[in-house]
């Protein structure tokens, strides 16, 4: 977005709504209609196969595919995702991060081919295009979990796209440095910053090293680099967040990287606020945090969001329709078209509070970014299990505030009395749903789309892709002539998995502290466990298992911390197993239960087959519980299916759960309750 001078009205940020699912012509229908209700941009959501590199009918994918966002394995998809959309003139952000690359050449290609059939030239259309891939996998191995190869490869493959980019897309931002999810993971405002300028660094600091990019370049390269950051409800302290962020920035690009172009230093971000944030219990109470959120990263005119997107009201509950999006586009329109707020220069200038809050977290971000630099930067830091365990500590505590109610969760932890909702009134109906025969569709789609294309090019295509992987050249062009041929998205990954393994990154459980207070509750926990392992004649050993793709292991991370704190032995071996490794590694740690967690909607699919694995494995005596983003019905139909207990956001109390999984084992073993 241009920035005007002081003497002009802002314009408006760029306003998206993160969307899609099932299908590319579903997810198509849905861009259409959001574009048509005003929003100036687009926001990919992608399903977990396509982010972690799978096709729909792989093993993995099972239960996953359309669920989270949309499919697309191949450029006939990509084609029918933007139909009547042109590229030349839209402005796409693309939450996708290992397979950026992948992606990023399917899109360029269906440009190319729009502009050739309107009898353009593509170059020109190239030179045009604007948007955004978001191209953090850093972040992934600390948050989202849907990285694929160990971090030197996945860095090589962010530098070849920036650099690439910088060529041929001069207006797309090739990377959004992504905070957000480090947020959602339990980082601090000041971890945030920290952590999102160490990756930064490590990203510059390649792109630079590369060779594909001289000194001359550099400012090209920091003026589209940009970031996705989190916006919490402390609006006041997120907002100095944003403002020391913005200080940082311009200093380190100026100082370490040489930019003397004061345009192309600026912080230039997008922002969804705290999803995670928003709670199942009063889910009304959503509309005022998300507007609050809102305000964090708009109030500030020096450190203001280019472009933002806002989470609906229900998404603690499930996948929000349509209304429900517009509902959240609507916030955007009102608070840019009908307030004063972009008429001032910025109305924090000069206030000392908020420049004593800024200079703390700048001070703090400082000492953090250098800590990390001096154990070899953010990709170190990743594989010693540093950042991991930071962030699971710093969850740990925002947790024990919670529970403790010292922080305070409207509707959830206090002022928990209510008036029934007529938001949900409707029951199942207030949430999309996905549609459960997308699975089936997708697979026989791809099965016709290899029938159809040339075997022999796909062949030529993806051994070139893996020669070159082999080498130090940049894999975009031949990512561009795998897109050309119809390679599908398991196959361009399966190609570069085989050159570059794959990675399973630190867990930081192990390496957590625990909390200083509540220990009056734990203790009484870890009584009860001690007494059930003395009545077994063995220590309570509980399973905690991530099943499918659904890397957001959050809280499976903090229900492992908690259990260690109760006395329980821990199994947890992290993130994307199949129910058949959950079942065996179940078996033989022989545990006294599982506990799943799953967040990606694909409970119905997995969760049964694990009790279903551990019937035939001889072991349908361990009993299974699972938590989530769980809608009621589907609670009913799990439990229906030999699920012991179902946790959602509603039970906030980890130690709560802890006693109620005691509970279950005595259960199980024919113990009388204590």
């Amino acid at each position: 977005m241009p920035y005007p001078t002081d003497r002009e009205r802002d314009r408006p940020w760029v306003m998206r709504t993160y969307a899609g699912h099932s299908s590319a012509a579903a997810s198509n229908d849905l861009y259409r209609r959001n574009l048509a209700k005003g929003q100036t941009g687009l926001s990919v959501a992608f399903d977990l196969p396509t982010q972690t590199g799978y096709d729909a009918d792989h093993k993995l994918s099972r239960g996953e595919v359309g669920k989270v966002g949309v499919p697309v394995a191949h450029i006939g998809d990509m084609r029918r995702l933007f139909d009547g959309i042109p590229l030349a003139e839209a402005n796409t952000s693309m939450t996708i991060n290992a397979p950026a690359m992948w992606l990023l050449a399917l899109y360029v290609t269906v440009a190319q081919e729009q502009a050739e059939a309107e009898g353009h030239d593509p170059t020109e259309v190239l030179a045009e295009l604007t948007g955004t891939t978001q191209n953090d996998v850093i972040k992934e191995y600390l948050s989202r979990g849907t990285y694929i190869f160990p971090p030197g490869p996945s860095l090589r493959l962010t530098t070849d796209v920036i650099a690439w980019t910088v060529n041929n897309v001069p207006k797309w931002n090739p990377i959004n440095i992504c905070s957000y999810h480090l947020q959602e993971a339990g980082a601090t405002p000041t971890q945030e910053v920290a952590y999102a300028l160490s990756t930064a660094i490590a990203v510059l600091d390649a792109v630079r090293d590369s060779g594909q990019v001289g000194q001359e370049d550099m400012a090209k390269v920091v003026g589209r680099i940009s970031f996705f950051v989190n916006a919490g409800v402390r609006f006041v302290e997120e907002m100095c967040k944003m403002r020391a962020f913005a200080a940082l920035w311009d200093e380190l690009t100026r100082e370490r990287y040489g930019v003397t172009d004061a345009k192309a230093r600026r912080l230039r971000y997008g922002v969804q606020v705290n999803s995670l944030g928003l709670t199942e219990a009063q889910p009304e109470n959503n509309v005022q945090r998300i507007v609050l959120e809102m305000l964090a990263v708009s109030l500030s005119r020096g450190a203001r969001a280019r472009a933002i997107q806002l989470p609906a009201w229900n998404e603690a509950l499930g996948l929000p329709r349509p209304w429900d999006q517009q509902w959240a586009l609507r916030m955007q329109q009102v608070l840019a078209f009908e307030t004063d707020l972009l008429e001032y220069e910025d109305i924090f200038d000069g206030s000392h509070v908020i420049e004593s809050k800024v200079e703390e977290i700048v001070a703090g971000a400082r000492e953090e970014i250098a800590r990390v630099q001096d154990m070899g930067g953010a990709v170190a830091a990743v594989e010693s299990g540093y950042l991991k365990s930071q962030l699971v500590s710093s969850l740990v505590e925002y947790r024990r505030k919670i529970e403790s109610g010292e922080r305070v969760l409207v509707g959830v932890n206090r002022f928990e009395t209510t008036e029934p909702s007529p938001l949900q009134a409707e029951g199942a109906k207030a949430v999309e749903t996905a549609d459960p025969v997308a699975e089936k569709q997708a697979i026989a789609a791809l099965e016709r789309w290899r029938e159809t294309r040339d075997d022999e090019a796909v062949r030529v295509a993806l051994e070139t892709l893996k020669e070159q992987a082999g080498t130090t050249a940049n894999l975009f062009q031949a990512s561009l002539a795998c897109a050309r041929a119809g390679v599908t998205t398991g196959e361009w990954a399966g190609a570069l998995r085989e050159v570059f393994g794959e990675y399973r990154a630190p867990t930081g459980v192990s390496a957590a502290s625990s909390p200083g207070e509540g220990a009056e509750e734990i203790a009484g926990v870890a009584a009860s466990v001690r007494a059930t392992s003395e009545e077994l004649g063995e220590r309570l050993r509980i399973l905690v298992g991530k099943p499918g793709l659904d890397g957001h292991s959050n809280g499976a991370e903090q229900v492992a911390v908690r259990a260690r704190d109760t006395g329980f032995e821990v199994v947890y071996q992290g993130i994307r197993l199949t129910p058949e490794q959950i079942v065996a590694a179940a078996v033989q740690e022989g545990v006294h239960v599982v506990g799943l967690s799953v967040l990606s909607g694909s409970h119905l699919e997995v969760v049964p087959e694990v009790v279903d694995g551990l019937r035939a494995a001889g072991a349908g005596d361990i009993p299974v519980v699972v938590g989530g983003i769980i809608p009621a019905d589907d609670a009913a139909l799990l439990r229906e299916r030999g699920i012991a207990r179902v946790f959602t956001p509603k039970d906030y109390s980890l130690t709560e759960i802890m006693a109620e999984i005691v509970t279950v084992i005595r259960h199980a073993r024919g113990l009388p309750d204590e």
